[in-house]
């Protein structure tokens, strides 16, 4: 949402929501746009988007050797690997693949592979009833505060709050 004095736009499907309850509150009031929000069971407005982000790498950078690594990457998200190893799998040397890879991906490649984990995370906690420490280890993670912490900076929620807020009860049937 773009709040320019009088003029306010929104983008997004359900974006209307935001833009209303911002109108409600410049007509009426703060306490009237909460209790609107509320009545209405919707979050208030300038909430953060990044809950609702996927982690979408780049892939039509034209590096054949990246995009050879991302491939292995993306086929062993949730295994244990080095950066010394992605390299091999690119054929460079270490030093040159994470020149290369940063510049193709915009991630140095250690972060790519935690947006990798931390999506397969995100796609668990809102699919399955798993324990947080199995969700973090079945993603790649023997320590779970590092799982903790590094989930709540990429997606903005504690792994308990993620699941609290997009758990899909039914998504078994489905």
């Amino acid at each position: 949402m773009i709040d320019d004095d009088d003029i306010i736009t929104v983008g997004g499907v359900m974006a209307w929501t935001d833009l209303g309850l911002v109108i409600v509150e410049r007509l009426l009031s703060d306490d009237a746009m909460r209790e609107t929000a509320r009545f209405m069971m919707i979050d208030l407005p300038n909430r953060q988007q990044r809950f609702y982000s996927v982690f979408s790498p780049r892939m039509e950078h034209g590096d054949p050797a990246i995009s050879k690594a991302q491939h292995q990457v993306h086929l062993r998200a949730n295994s244990r690997y080095k950066v010394a190893d992605m390299a091999d799998w690119s054929g460079l040397e270490t030093r040159t693949f994470i020149r290369r890879f940063h510049a193709a991906t915009r991630l140095r490649p250690n972060e790519y592979h935690q947006h990798m984990r931390i999506e397969n995370a995100r796609k668990l906690l809102e699919t399955t009833t798993e324990t947080i420490a199995k969700v973090g280890w079945d993603v790649g993670y023997d320590d779970i505060a590092s799982f903790r912490t590094l989930s709540s900076r990429l997606t903005g929620l504690t792994p308990s709050d993620y699941r609290k807020r997009f758990h899909y009860s039914n998504a078994n049937q489905l």
